[in-house]
């Protein structure tokens, strides 16, 4: 985000809210931009960062911790997550984080499930970390240990059911 937050940017201090949306359009356009911002080191871990959330990890134990970071951000971020989730026009799947970490889910699920399941699974277990699921179960009493409690259990029966096993 270039100039953001930057006393010589164009959205610094004491900035007005024409001068913040001329650089970024409408308030859709700044909530990505920041949602990018903060989703920048998770995007890194994933793809060059140390196992078990980078490459080199066993899937049993990389999914787990991919979408236990995934949790972890949208309940640290709330707020962030969900304004966009409610603003955003375009479908949430199409953005560049949702694709890297579909493509991951995807891949990890690929040699259990085979590439025709994989993509629908790990939609599937990507939809368990959305914003507006995470502000729900938050807003009826469930604390972060039983999501991310509920999400490994989620995790190890996706992985344990193989695609030529019983159901």
């Amino acid at each position: 985000m270039r100039g953001c937050g930057s006393p010589r940017g164009p959205a610094g201090p004491g900035a007005g809210k024409g001068t913040v949306f001329r650089y970024f359009s409408d308030r859709t356009g700044l909530l990505k931009a920041l949602v990018v911002e903060e989703t920048r080191q998770l995007r890194e871990q994933v793809l060059h960062g140390a196992p078990p959330l980078g490459p080199g990890a066993p899937d049993d134990e990389r999914l787990p911790a991919l979408l236990a970071a995934l949790l972890d951000l949208k309940l640290n971020q709330r707020a962030l997550m969900l304004a966009l989730e409610r603003a955003e026009t375009d479908s949430p799947y199409l953005n560049p984080t949702y694709d890297l970490c579909h493509s991951e889910v995807a891949g990890m699920l690929s040699g259990v499930h085979g590439d025709a399941a994989a993509g629908y699974l790990a939609h599937a277990l990507l939809a368990a970390v959305r914003g507006d699921l995470v502000e729900h179960l938050t807003g009826q009493g469930a604390d972060p240990d039983e999501l991310h409690a509920g999400l490994r259990r989620l995790c190890g029966s996706v992985l344990a059911h193989r695609a030529d096993g019983p159901v």
